[in-house]
């Protein structure tokens, strides 16, 4: 991930959002490439991203009849992950984090306009949730590993 990732304009416009950051991804034969890397890169993010005043919002998925179901081992957060009281922390429960959640409300309540987005499984919730914010009008920037 780069370094000057939140270096940019209107961060008390922007919101930072980690999708699916959680232990049935980071362990096990489910486990995404170099997780600890990847975990201690989002960490670094997140900690710039509330340093600038710009809200985390960490967003879990979770299933019903399977590995990631609510509050089972695979749904929690892994303890590498550092999360703040100040985060939000919001459920989903499918790869679109706007479908059926309140994630536009919240955005929208607290003046956001713009969107760093970071998580793993890029290639599933990740890119829904960028195609969705996109089309609900919010620039995306991705972070990049």
């Amino acid at each position: 991930m780069r370094e000057n990732t939140l270096a940019m304009t209107h961060m008390n416009s922007t919101a930072l959002l980690i999708i699916d950051v959680q232990q049935g991804l980071c362990s096990g034969d489910n486990a995404a490439f170099a997780v600890d890397d990847v975990i201690q890169r989002i960490n670094s993010v997140s900690r710039k991203a509330r340093a600038a005043g710009a809200p985390v919002v960490v967003i879990q998925h979770e299933t019903r009849g399977g590995d990631m179901d609510h509050e089972t081992a695979g749904w929690k957060l892994p303890a590498a992950l550092h999360v703040e009281g100040s985060d939000v922390l919001m459920r989903k429960t499918v790869s679109d984090a706007f479908l059926r959640t309140e994630l536009h409300d919240i955005l929208q309540s607290r003046g956001i306009s713009r969107l760093v987005i970071c998580g793993l499984h890029s290639e599933f919730c990740i890119d829904s949730t960028t195609r969705r914010a996109m089309a609900l009008g919010y620039p995306v920037t991705l972070v990049s590993d």
